[in-house]
């Protein structure tokens, strides 16, 4: 007996690859609008690059919302290529492109006080990350103990240093610490109230990781005589980090941001450097753009590293494999 909506072979290893069932011949397939061609194809591969592993946080849009979102990106793109034009033309008004400001980029005095701040602002990041990291380890193990006197000052620590604004905290250790007696290096000054504020943001990412597994790991471990600790270091832990190693490269790009607040303390890092040239050589606009040329090669170099992580240790799915789309058919 046949019928219209009779399954197209293969049916069942379609559903094990996580890819929606197809019927033949329902709905019938249309080139104009479901493939496709041309700039629209090229378009949408860009925006499926762009958007990566987030396609299953949310339902594929359809031909009308893939329409809708190819006219607002050339949209946008108009009308920042407007922007950027009416600015360099501003710029050229004012002699703000003029050679003789760009010049002093390319000569060896400049670039090597530029790449001095650059290693100032670097140094202050893997210090930085190299003590936070480790210390917010410990306060997501604390958190997650279960005793009540590590538990509860590990969560008020966390909830009080994500609410305190960093630049409250290096005011603080500057002319608080002076107050009490206590004199810092301006590197420390700097560097520890980094490291307290971000640490409580590792702290969380770690705890979201070991939550984030499923529950049936902490059942096969007790259920092979592991301990709590022993569970949590052997079994929950590794996983968490290997699952949050991109968000992790991620929150360091948010520490590099963060070293820009040297100025407050006098430190010589990258954007303090430019502030200075800028001032000294009467070119303030040119020493940000070129600055803010470096910071964002560096952002993009930590931003491949992050993705690089991410395809190295596969994906956001961990252990369990990948999360399947809303929507997918599954086997048992």
């Amino acid at each position: 007996m046949t019928s219209s909506l009779r399954e197209e072979p293969d049916v069942r290893s379609a559903a094990a690859d996580d890819r929606p069932v197809r019927y033949a011949g329902f709905p019938p397939k249309r080139p104009g609008r479901d493939a496709p061609r041309g700039l629209r194809a090229r378009l949408s591969g860009a925006l499926d690059r762009l958007d990566g592993d987030d396609v299953p946080l949310f339902d594929e849009p359809g031909p009308r919302g893939r329409r809708r979102i190819a006219i607002a990106t050339a949209v946008s793109l108009a009308l920042f290529a407007a922007l950027v034009a009416v600015a360099t033309q501003r710029f050229a008004a004012h002699g703000q492109l003029d050679p003789a400001k760009w010049r002093l980029f390319v000569e060896w005095p400049v670039i090597r006080y530029l790449l001095v701040s650059l290693w100032a602002t670097v140094r202050v990041t893997l210090v930085s990350g190299a003590i936070a990291l480790p210390l917010g380890a410990l306060l997501a193990l604390a958190r997650l103990s279960g005793t009540a006197w590590l538990s509860r000052p590990a969560g008020l620590y966390v909830e009080v240093m994500r609410a305190v604004p960093l630049l409250l905290l290096i005011y603080a250790f500057l002319l608080g610490l002076p107050a009490a007696g206590l004199r810092l290096p301006l590197f420390w000054q700097l560097v520890w109230p980094i490291v307290l504020t971000n640490a409580a943001v590792f702290a969380e990412i770690f705890r979201s990781g070991v939550l984030a597994l499923p529950a049936g790991q902490t059942e096969a471990a007790h259920a092979l005589g592991l301990g709590g600790w022993q569970t949590m270091r052997l079994v929950l832990l590794p996983q968490a980090v290997r699952q949050t190693a991109p968000a992790l490269v991620s929150q360091l790009v948010r520490l590099l941001k963060d070293s820009t607040l040297g100025y407050v303390v006098s430190f010589l890092e990258l954007l303090n450097a430019a502030k200075v040239l800028g001032e000294f050589n009467h070119t303030i606009i040119q020493s940000y753009l070129v600055v803010a040329l470096v910071y964002v090669v560096v952002n993009l170099v930590l931003a491949q590293t992050a993705a690089r992580l991410e395809r190295r240790l596969g994906g956001r799915g961990g252990p369990a494999g990948p999360v399947p789309s809303p929507g997918t058919a599954t086997t048992v």
